[in-house]
């Protein structure tokens, strides 16, 4: 079973599926087939929560998707609350501290 996330994290996710062989990662070998997970979050999370966040996506891709955890990366884009519009909420709040311990 995958890591359980905090429930006071919440976030939205997307699969682009790219086909076979749409992302590889090279290095002093051969290429080989790898997988990227993109995070578009606010800013002012703590690097330890985003590492337990990307720990538990790469663990969930493992047993769901059987990929290999060495071969896949999690890339986090941090933004401010005015560059995440939602319909009917608009822009979003600024991350507080408060949200990782669910008191927010």
């Amino acid at each position: 079973m995958p890591r359980e996330i905090s429930p006071c994290l919440t976030f939205s996710s997307t699969f682009r599926k790219l086909g076979e062989g749409g992302v590889w990662r090279c290095s002093a070998g051969e290429p080989e087939p790898a997988a990227l997970l993109s995070c578009d979050i606010r800013r002012g999370r703590p690097p330890e929560q985003r590492a337990e966040l990307a720990q538990a996506l790469i663990d969930a891709c493992v047993e769901t998707l059987g990929l290999r955890s060495d071969r896949l990366v999690v890339e986090f884009t941090q933004h401010t609350s005015d560059e995440m519009y939602r319909a009917g909420r608009g822009w979003a709040a600024e991350w507080t501290p408060a949200e990782a311990t669910g008191a927010a």
